[in-house]
C-alpha cells in the first residue's frame, strides 16, 4: 500500500507513457474549456490513483494510471463539425482505445478502463474492472470541475 503522500510509484509509471509515441499530439486538442486533452488525461490518472491511494483501495496501480493516460487518446479535435467527429461523446473511446492498441501494448484491464471511460453516456460499455470504474469516476470529477471552470 502506498503512502498518502507519495506519488513516486505515479509518477514511475506515467513516464511509460508521456511522452511516448503520439502522447505529445493531445497537448494541440481542447478538452473541455481551455483545458488540453493532454493536461485533462494527466489530471484523470492523478486524480484516479490519489483516490485509490487515500481510500485504501486494492488495484493494478499501473493499469489504473495507464489506462487513465489513455483514456482520450483519441487525436482529433471533436469541436471542429467540419471534420466529421459528431457524436463524439458517443464514440471517442473507440477511437482513443484503437489508437492506443496500436502505439502501446495494452493490457486487459488497461483496454476496458479506455473503452468503459464514458459509462454511463454509453450504458453499453459498462466498466468490467475496479480500476475502470475508479477512473470512470475520476474522469467525472476531473471534467466537471473543467467544464464549471468557465462559469466562474
Amino acid at each position: 500500500m502506498q503512502k498518502k503522500s507519495d506519488d513516486a510509484l505515479f509518477f514511475e509509471i506515467a513516464r511509460e507513457v508521456i511522452g511516448k509515441a503520439r502522447y505529445d499530439r493531445m497537448k494541440n486538442y481542447i478538452s473541455h474549456s481551455d483545458i488540453t486533452v493532454y493536461q485533462h488525461c494527466i489530471k484523470v490518472a492523478h486524480t484516479a490513483y490519489r483516490f485509490a491511494v487515500e481510500h485504501g483501495i486494492p488495484c493494478d496501480m499501473r493499469a489504473l494510471v495507464r489506462g487513465a493516460l489513455l483514456h482520450d487518446y483519441y487525436l482529433y479535435d471533436w469541436h471542429d463539425p467540419n471534420k466529421g467527429f459528431r457524436w463524439h461523446g458517443f464514440k471517442h473511446h473507440r477511437f482513443a482505445l484503437r489508437n492506443a492498441e496500436k502505439d502501446f501494448v495494452l493490457s486487459r484491464r488497461e483496454r476496458d478502463i479506455i473503452h468503459s471511460h464514458m459509462f454511463p453516456l454509453t450504458f453499453w460499455c459498462i466498466p468490467r474492472c475496479r480500476e475502470a470504474w475508479i477512473v470512470t469516476l475520476a474522469d467525472k470529477m476531473v471534467a466537471t470541475a473543467e467544464t464549471m471552470k468557465k462559469y466562474r
